[in-house]
């Protein structure tokens, strides 16, 4: 089961998820976002915990996207095409340290330790 799971969405080997990746891939384009920046540190807390652990120029670029998204889809604009084709909406910053974050989680359920961070409510 597991390797049906990989063909479905490996872009290389299944026709219809490398459509998908080059539609993603257009729409991230006209508003200069990169595919981490889909992530919401608010519905999971590693990444909210991923996001802390980021050098704070990282950080910054990935609200500014954001804002410029939401932004220019607040004008119903999009990028101009010159700016466009210099996006480079599938480089990753935000895996590594989001895979890191996950591993220690688990390490710790694994060793009975409470967690680092829980949701509260105000």
């Amino acid at each position: 089961m597991a390797s049906l799971a990989r063909w479905l969405v490996d872009p290389k080997r299944n026709p219809l998820a490398a459509i998908h990746k080059k539609a993603l891939d257009r729409r991230l384009r006209k508003y200069g976002l990169r595919y981490d920046d889909l992530y919401d540190p608010m519905y999971d807390l590693d990444i909210k915990e991923a996001l802390n652990r980021l050098p704070r120029p990282i950080v910054d670029a990935r609200n500014q996207r954001l804002k410029r998204a939401m932004d220019l889809s607040l004008k119903h604009q999009y990028l101009p095409e010159d700016l466009q084709v210099q996006q480079t909406p599938f480089r990753s910053y935000l895996q590594e340290m989001l895979a890191l974050v996950k591993r220690e989680r688990a390490e710790r359920e694994a060793l009975g330790a409470q967690p680092l961070y829980q949701r509260t409510l105000p």
